[in-house]
């Protein structure tokens, strides 16, 4: 059997649907192909969302669907889901209850089994955790009485600048913004003359940064130069020179080698002391006596010899 194509046209066109309201749902949170039980219940007042659980002993077993205002009751009704493998009485009930101090509200069953089997559509009786309504009453007073002081402060501020723009005083709005347009305008005319000034000098300026720009490319010449110094083995070497003359230094102080014994031997200074006093006596005695020292003959006398203590020595002919 041949399909035509406007069967298969229709058929694609028709799954299609179907997807796009799968899919839909499931972005919702149902998924059409679980078979939950729906079951319903009514408060005095709504302090729930579309979005708040079902609970079993803090387990999630379901979800809000629906919440409507019953205008024949007063109340709100809510419908909401429960696992079908989920089993309950009648007897159990639906407490309102507060998650916690950030997480909102949302509904615990609590679970009877005596009694008959719920079924998906039955009401379910329904209870208030204790406190919540006083809680909530008093975060709408905390609300409406920081509404109320905000209110307050926002009506005096408003007064307060419209006094400050009414003020024509030192403190004024207006006085303040006629002094802003003084200085705005003072910084106009200070641009007005820098601008002179760089027109009138622009040859000078335009000197002064090629001279930049030449020192600049010198010291960037000198900084190659000092990248090619092999600076790390000039400080070893230096450090090894250092080391030597430690080195000598210490050979020095110790009294090693010639001038450490120079330096540091006693009866060496006391010989050139005595030395130099002996040097000292003959320099006196020269000039005392030179005859003893200096002799000058003309006709080849024979000079006369002296001992020690400067006695005349005779020569025994």
């Amino acid at each position: 059997m041949k399909i035509s194509r406007e069967i298969k046209t229709a058929i694609l066109v028709i799954s299609g649907i179907l997807l796009l309201v799968f899919l839909f749902n499931y972005l919702k949170g149902e998924n059409l192909l679980e078979s939950d039980n729906t079951f319903y219940t009514e408060f005095d007042y709504n302090a729930l969302s579309s979005s708040s659980p079902v609970t079993v002993k803090g387990n999630a077993v379901g979800k809000i669907r629906e919440i409507k205002y019953n205008f024949d009751t007063g109340k709100t009704r809510v419908e909401f889901t429960v696992d079908d493998n989920l089993s309950f009485s009648k007897q159990s009930t639906v407490r309102l209850y507060k998650t916690g101090l950030m997480g909102g509200n949302a509904l615990e069953l609590i679970i009877r089994e005596e009694g008959e089997q719920a079924k998906s559509g039955d009401y379910l009786k329904s209870t208030v955790e204790e406190g919540l309504v006083e809680k909530l009453t008093e975060n709408f007073e905390s609300v409406s009485q920081d509404l109320d002081v905000t209110l307050k402060s926002a009506d005096t501020l408003l007064i307060n600048l419209n006094s400050l723009v009414v003020d024509d005083s030192e403190n004024g709005v207006k006085n303040a913004i006629a002094e802003l347009n003084k200085t705005m305008k003072s910084f106009q005319n200070l641009s007005y003359s820098i601008n002179k000034i760089v027109t009138k000098n622009d040859e000078k300026l335009g000197s002064m940064l090629n001279n930049f720009d030449s020192i600049s490319k010198d010291l960037a010449i000198v900084t190659n130069d000092l990248k090619d110094v092999k600076l790390s083995q000039t400080m070893a070497e230096l450090d090894r020179t250092l080391g030597s003359v430690n080195a000598i230094i210490a050979n020095i102080e110790n009294g090693n080698g010639s001038m450490g014994k120079l330096l540091n031997d006693d009866g060496l200074y006391t010989n050139l002391e005595g030395a130099a006093l002996q040097m000292e006596q003959l320099l006196e005695d020269m000039k005392l006596n030179p005859k003893r020292y200096v002799h000058f003959s003309l006709f080849g006398k024979k000079p006369k010899r002296y001992d020690a203590d400067g006695n005349e020595i005779k020569d025994n002919d």
